[in-house]
């Protein structure tokens, strides 16, 4: 089944600010299969890379890695098909069906290999299948350009009925120029088989309940060790991965070809972590780098030696123990719920994690600790301060906000929490802004970490509430605007925006606005429903500004000639929301401040940018 384009209703939904389950469900089946892509890419050329500049030992590492997480799958596909053929009214999985099928699902028909301790690196064939890759066609518009001049393909080419892996099927293979299909010799498609989504074997046909909010996302929910492999944090790496095997970069130093197998070591560490999460007996030795070993949603092992040490992983009855050359073994005992894992030594730093937002929904990691959390060797958004690992009393501070905050989502609109509890998947903490007066914080997604919020620490629930609401807006739009494409403006930066100082391009300010009228909504639905005076002031206040800063650039993005059809259903529905905001004025007060605010923004902006004659 190919997955259908953007609806209407959907393209509707979105352009409100809002977005029901069966939107919600087709963004999120859209990004999951982004990142299978991704990671079938780093596949593709880490076999086809130069041994210049991928050496033979770090393919067969990421081979047995790779190896470890297939059997981890098909170990969990089993035990769920178990469970479901257990539960009463239920009927038996029919041979043969088996779903997303661990071994064929993941290399493409052979069959599964045995991970055994010691046994060594098979040849690539015989540990992942002869299934030949997909050919993705060009010219689709919905493909992954990866940075190293490999085009990954349109989601819509590969999608099957579900959110899992699927066998491989099709013939040809996917070349490591510019996205042309060939049969050349030593590829993923040998390696790895074809990556495509399918359903797992629970819920064929199923969805996936909301929890207390009583909706239910389109699709089963994700198994354990796909969900590792669709965490956030897989697309920075992924690209970070890509950018290193990019074979046009040039000649390779030893720096490069150190952070290249640093890089490609991690995927060695998350599947340990799958691994271990599925009950799978293993020994692997992994890589501390800079003295840091970081387990993906377990934790982090700090060794004594400042440098790149070997760290040797033994997992039996969910306890890992944890060897270094001339240290004592530290035994790490894993946690129910997904995330964390403990030990009694000081070298060891959990995971940790948010209960779930509404009852009965999963924990929201809170992840200081994963190397890819934040951008590595590039510019950091303007205003956004460093990655902080915290301690007891910020992660405290944390809980306390994260508390209250379902109740004031609700406030905001019951659709905030649905959207809240689909999307968001890790909290990454930053340090405060520099400068910033007590209370001050700040936000931002990376488009291609979706599902991550990062964010200092929340003063209130309420400041955590609009935060929420405001980044994952973001999320949305560039969820949708990788389906779609919404307009063709350049990225010239010159556009007044009443939130920020600097102009900003066309798709900055598009996506300012649409932010902007979401929290406009969200304090306006708050200022209607509270009784406290107090807090029904503040929510006027902030309604008023925010709906006076999405009024002063609304104009310029109704009007641009650059609007697709769309994009101009998109803007157009954004408009009936600022409009549908008037039957509920903000008091008179309220309203003439907001406006005095935005006059005295143009007009600084104005004096600062305005061309000279």
């Amino acid at each position: 089944m190919i997955l259908p384009p953007v609806t209407d209703q959907a393209l509707t939904e979105l352009g409100r600010t809002e977005g029901g389950p069966e939107t919600l469900s087709l963004l999120l089946r859209d990004q999951h299969t982004r990142r299978l892509l991704l990671l079938r890419a780093v596949l593709d050329a880490v076999e086809s890379a130069d041994p210049a500049v991928c050496s033979a030992a770090v393919r067969v590492r990421l081979r047995e890695a790779w190896a470890l997480v297939e059997e981890a799958d098909r170990v969990d596909t089993a035990v769920r098909a178990t469970a479901r053929t257990s539960r009463p009214g239920t009927a038996p999985t029919p041979p043969g069906d088996t779903g997303a099928g661990p071994a064929a699902a993941l290399y493409g028909g052979a069959a599964a290999p045995t991970y055994r301790e010691g046994s060594g690196a098979a040849p690539a064939a015989a540990l992942y299948g002869r299934a030949a890759a997909p050919t993705y066609p060009e010219g689709t518009g919905t493909g992954i350009e990866t940075g190293t001049g490999v085009h990954v393909g349109s989601a819509a080419q590969v999608y099957g009925d579900g959110w899992g892996l699927a066998p491989a099927g099709g013939q040809g293979g996917q070349g490591g120029q510019g996205g042309q299909g060939g049969q050349g010799g030593a590829s993923a498609s040998a390696a790895y088989g074809r990556v495509e989504a399918r359903e797992p074997v629970e819920g064929r046909g199923g969805s996936t309940p909301v929890p207390g909010s009583g909706l239910t996302l389109a699709g089963p929910p994700l198994p354990p060790v796909r969900a590792l492999l669709l965490n956030p944090f897989i697309g920075p790496w992924a690209r970070h991965c890509l950018r290193g095997l990019g074979a046009a970069a040039g000649p390779r130093g030893e720096r490069d070809a150190r952070e290249l197998g640093r890089d490609l070591a991690y995927f060695g560490a998350l599947a340990a972590v799958a691994a271990a999460r599925a009950g799978v007996p293993y020994a692997v030795r992994l890589t501390a780098r800079d003295g840091v070993l970081t387990l993906p949603s377990l934790g982090a092992l700090r060794t004594a030696a400042p440098g790149d040490t070997p760290v040797d992983v033994v997992h039996r009855r969910q306890s890992l123990t944890l060897r270094r050359p001339g240290e004592k073994d530290i035994v790490v005992r894993l946690q129910s719920g997904g995330v964390g894992a403990w030990s009694d030594s000081a070298a060891w730093a959990p995971a940790h994690a948010l209960p779930g937002l509404l009852p009965g929904s999963g924990p929201v990691p809170l992840d200081d600790l994963d190397p890819y959390r934040t951008a590595r060797g590039g510019p950091r958004h303007h205003d956004l301060s460093g990655p902080v690992t915290l301690d007891d009393a910020e992660r405290k501070r944390w809980l306390q906000s994260w508390s209250g905050i379902a109740s004031v989502l609700r406030l905001g609109g019951e659709h905030r929490v649905t959207e809240a509890v689909a999307l968001l998947r890790c909290l990454v903490p930053l340090s405060a802004p520099p400068g910033s007066v007590p209370g001050g914080s700040c936000s931002g997604t990376r488009r291609e970490a979706f599902g991550a919020l990062l964010s200092s620490t929340p003063p209130t629930a309420t400041t955590f509430a609009a935060t929420l609401v405001h980044e994952l807006q973001h999320t949305k739009l560039a969820a949708l605007s990788d389906m779609l494409t919404l307009h063709h403006a350049d990225s010239r930066a010159r556009h007044f925006a009443p939130w920020r100082p600097d102009p900003r391009p066309y798709d900055g300010l598009l996506h300012g606005a649409y932010s902007h009228l979401a929290l406009a909504d969200f304090f306006q639905r708050c200022a209607l429903a509270t009784p406290h005076p107090a807090r029904r002031e503040s929510a006027w206040a902030q309604h008023a500004r925010y709906r006076e800063q999405v009024g002063a650039v609304l104009p310029t993005l109704v009007g641009s000639g650059d609007l697709t059809a769309q994009g101009r259903r998109f803007v157009d529905q954004m408009v009936a929301v600022y409009e549908r905001l008037a039957e509920h004025p903000a008091p008179r007060g309220q309203a003439a401040r907001a406006e005095a605010y935005v006059r005295a923004a143009r007009a600084l902006w104005t004096q600062r940018h305005a061309p000279s004659e």
